[in-house]
């Protein structure tokens, strides 16, 4: 078996410049002497929040957005989420950000769950998920057509991870911050 670590980057080409993704065309060099080129998609990360609340009888609730995403052309339910598109901005601060943005919540707490690499074989991106309380209602601040249209919702925690088993809600890192949160808890999955 090949150690990992005998891999050589040699050098890489931008062959595109967006404004938050770049995309290189990188050079490697295999254990074995074996040149060989690889497509990355350099990002500044994301931050992702799973906002957490209780209703009056004590039943864990999550906000999820349901949001038009281009790559999908479709309608797709989440965790609120953001691109760490402010340089030098704490993770922490950017996921606040992004819920007053799209849910109109402030989070009293932030928990970090997990730093996680939600496609590693195309991108260097790291997208940070953590799970927010203590929310107090702010009112939102959308930023393009894309939030200008979403629908917030507010859920039922057993009723999210209902629909990640039945295949309504496919987004990675959704579906990792709510099993995570809901192991914390201790919930039984329904």
């Amino acid at each position: 078996m090949t150690e990992p670590g005998a891999f050589r980057h040699l050098g890489e080409q931008l062959v595109h410049q967006g404004y938050v993704w770049h995309v290189a065309v990188a050079r490697f060099r295999a254990p074995d002497g074996v040149e060989f080129e690889r497509d990355i998609v350099r990002s500044p990360g994301a931050v992702a929040a799973v906002p957490l609340h209780h209703d009056a009888d004590g039943t864990p609730r999550v906000i999820l957005v349901r949001q038009y995403r281009p790559p999908y052309d479709a309608m797709i339910v989440e965790i609120p989420a953001g691109m760490r598109d402010v340089p030098g901005e704490s993770t922490e601060i950017t996921a606040a950000r992004e819920l007053v943005e799209e849910i109109g919540m402030q989070p009293g707490k932030l928990q970090h769950l997990v730093d996680m690499y939600p496609s590693a074989g195309m991108t260097d991106s790291v997208l940070t998920l953590y799970v927010a309380t203590e929310l107090t209602h702010v009112g939102r601040q959308t930023h393009g057509p894309e939030e200008d249209h979403m629908e917030v919702l507010d859920v039922p925690l057993a009723e999210a991870v209902a629909m990640v088993l039945r295949g309504e809600i496919c987004d990675a890192k959704t579906i990792i911050g709510l099993l995570m949160v809901e192991r914390q808890l201790g919930q039984a999955r329904p």
